[in-house]
């Protein structure tokens, strides 16, 4: 399991190959496999939608229906 210390909230794809962590600064740090922090940035949440900005400068959005997070063709799902 990913640590989730601080962490406000985490989603991921069904068998964690993708988790991602958010903290209630609106940071967040995303997990792929067995790497702990593959990226980090800040996001921003507007209703049903998401904005993600890495540390690189990469940008990518995804959008919440029925309580599944949708984001770059990806599915997850909120861990509890």
């Amino acid at each position: 399991m990913i640590e989730t210390k601080g962490c406000i909230r985490m989603w991921a794809t069904k068998g964690e190959t993708l988790a991602t962590n958010y903290y209630p600064n609106n940071c967040y740090d995303e997990a792929r496999g067995d790497k702990k922090t593959v990226y980090q940035g800040d996001y921003r949440i507007m209703g049903n939608h998401i904005d993600y900005k890495d540390d690189a400068g990469f940008t990518v959005d995804g959008e919440y229906r029925n309580g599944i997070l949708y984001h770059s063709g990806m599915v997850l799902y909120k861990e509890n």
